[in-house]
């Protein structure tokens, strides 16, 4: 699967060049193409590609219920796509559009969520609709009896906006961990710094990276295999570590 699509891409930038056209990038936040494009040319394999979903930080996002969310608009740009699949994809975010600036209109009250039998935490925080549909045991027909208005929107665009109100939250907290990460990659690495003693890593990683003892976390970011969430644990290890010492 991974080396169709290297081919593919291949294929398309080739088709591109030909044309005088500027190349198609895919970012890591948009696809796992994008990540193994990326994995592959910034660090390079000794082994087969494997792509695995640790691979990618922004994997919360990168579902395949919102694949043609993500890269039918690329592929709409890099004329990819026919007619009938254009017209499709844009009723569908219309509706979607709609459906969450509706979801979005309606609030409520903890009091005011109770009485309709949506249970929340009563601090007096006033909540959207769309908000409410994140909680797991409050589904749409009990927002619809809330808000009868709610009942235009059709059953496929409910389900997408539950999931979408699902993976929101864990999203928004996604991007300040990868914010924080890239702010984080100048910290430099004690030059005595055990690897081989890092909980919760494979012995793979360990030993990768106690070979080419990384110097900053940036650095090791570009080790082959490291993944995002093994830089997740360096990192968290390194700062407790710190903490320690000055606590001491």
């Amino acid at each position: 699967m991974a080396a169709g699509a290297q081919g593919w891409g291949a294929g398309l930038n080739a088709a591109l060049s030909a044309q005088g056209r500027e190349p198609a990038i895919f970012s890591r936040a948009q696809s796992y193409i994008g990540v193994m494009i990326d994995d592959l040319v910034s660090r390079g394999v000794t082994e087969p590609y494997r792509m695995f979903t640790s691979r990618a930080e922004f994997r919360l996002s990168l579902r395949a219920d919102n694949a043609d969310q993500r890269l039918t608009p690329l592929a709409a740009s890099l004329n990819c796509v026919g007619e009938e699949r254009r017209r499709a994809f844009g009723a569908k975010m219309e509706l979607l559009g709609k459906g969450r600036a509706a979801l979005e209109a309606v609030a409520f009250t903890p009091r005011e969520a109770a009485s309709f039998g949506m249970n929340v935490g009563q601090d007096g925080q006033r909540r959207t609709a769309f908000t409410l549909l994140s909680f797991p045991e409050i589904t749409f027909p009990d927002l619809v009896r809330a808000a009868p208005s709610l009942a235009q929107i059709d059953a496929a665009t409910r389900i997408q906006l539950e999931r979408d109100a699902t993976y929101a939250n864990y999203l928004d907290r996604q991007r300040a961990d990868v914010d924080a990460m890239r702010r984080d990659e100048a910290l430099e690495i004690p030059p005595d710094f055990d690897f081989l003693a890092l909980a919760g890593l494979s012995t793979e990683i360990k030993t990768k990276l106690a070979h080419s003892r990384p110097h900053t976390i940036a650095h090791a970011s570009r080790i082959e295999g490291v993944t995002p969430a093994a830089l997740a644990v360096l990192l968290a290890t390194i700062k407790r570590q710190e903490r320690r010492r000055s606590a001491g």
